[in-house]
């Protein structure tokens, strides 16, 4: 372990652990509402970043317009989703679902490739990335003090994912649309005989999901660029929820926090053999918590009669 880059690593792991919450967050929202889980959520996240990019570098409009734009149109797009591939099928086998919305990311991806291409791009710098913030710790390392430089757009891409997670868990917990929703994902036909419009319900949830993921996405591309291989990176929100347990918003934080932090510990070993496992490492973790916890660290223990 190379100690005097241990804790740059593992602060600049622990701030990425907030976009990587963020994008698990809208898995949690569709989860919550019509209990499946979306594995499209990577597809949405692409669509959102690249409607950005193309509204802020193609038509020139400001940042902050096209941000809106795109936030709305992904908001949109959830809606479509729900309407169109997901309301026919309500009432058909888990699996079938799961499988619909397999096959939605394998047309969303399809859609971005022929629209937009394959070729890199430099999303526009929405953080500053001159002037990284400066840390002299206590600690001391050959006699010296030891200095964590962090990047601007790394820093604040943290305090915009947590909020966002915050915003949303008040909204659940604090509105009547959040608890009808909760309520929702309980038990859809009691919660029709109360009068809940379920449609309703999964139409808000996917719409939330789709801003939700744009804003992570968005988040991703200050730091990364942006390419077709951002839906890939959705990849380590799935060990996050699973982690902090599928129903539980405090619980997406708190994995996200955990799987960038063990992230950025692997990535401060000298051998490179384990550096190389940083990608692994959060379904070594998720296997580890799974054996000890199997509903996860905030997940619900739930007693079915069989």
């Amino acid at each position: 372990m190379n100690w005097q880059l241990l804790p740059q690593f593992a602060i600049s792991g622990l701030l990425a652990g907030g976009p990587i919450a963020l994008m698990g967050l809208g898995l949690v929202l569709i989860f919550k509402a019509s209990y499946i889980f979306n594995f499209a959520h990577g597809q949405l996240l692409l669509i959102g970043t690249l409607l950005t990019w193309w509204l802020a570098v193609e038509i020139a409009l400001p940042l902050w317009l096209s941000i809106l734009l795109a936030l709305a149109l992904s908001a949109l797009l959830g809606l479509v989703i729900e309407r169109l591939a997901l309301r026919p099928m309500t009432g058909q086998p888990l699996l079938a679902i799961i499988l619909m919305t397999l096959a939605l990311g394998q047309v969303l991806q399809g859609v971005a490739l022929l629209l937009f291409g394959s070729t890199q791009r430099n999303f526009p710098q929405i953080f500053s990335a001159a002037n990284p913030y400066k840390i002299v710790t206590p600690f001391l390392y050959n006699e010296r003090n030891i200095t964590i430089i962090l990047k601007q757009n790394l820093v604040w891409s943290f305090v915009a994912a947590i909020l966002g997670v915050l915003l949303i868990g008040a909204f659940f917990r604090f509105t009547r649309t959040g608890l009808a929703m909760r309520g929702a994902s309980e038990d859809h036909e009691l919660a029709q005989s109360i009068g809940l419009r379920i449609h309703r319900i999964f139409g808000i949830s996917w719409a939330l999901a789709g801003v939700v993921a744009a804003t992570g996405g968005i988040l991703l591309a200050t730091s990364s660029g942006l390419d077709l291989s951002l839906s890939i990176l959705v990849l380590a929100a799935f060990p996050a929820v699973l982690l902090g347990g599928l129903e539980s918003i405090p619980g997406v934080i708190i994995g996200g926090l955990i799987i960038g932090l063990s992230q950025g510990v692997v990535s401060a070993s000298k051998v490179q053999l384990i550096r190389n496992a940083s990608e692994i490492m959060p379904y070594l973790v998720l296997m580890l918590v799974l054996i000890l916890r199997p509903e996860g660290l905030f997940g619900q223990k739930r007693i079915e009669r069989v």
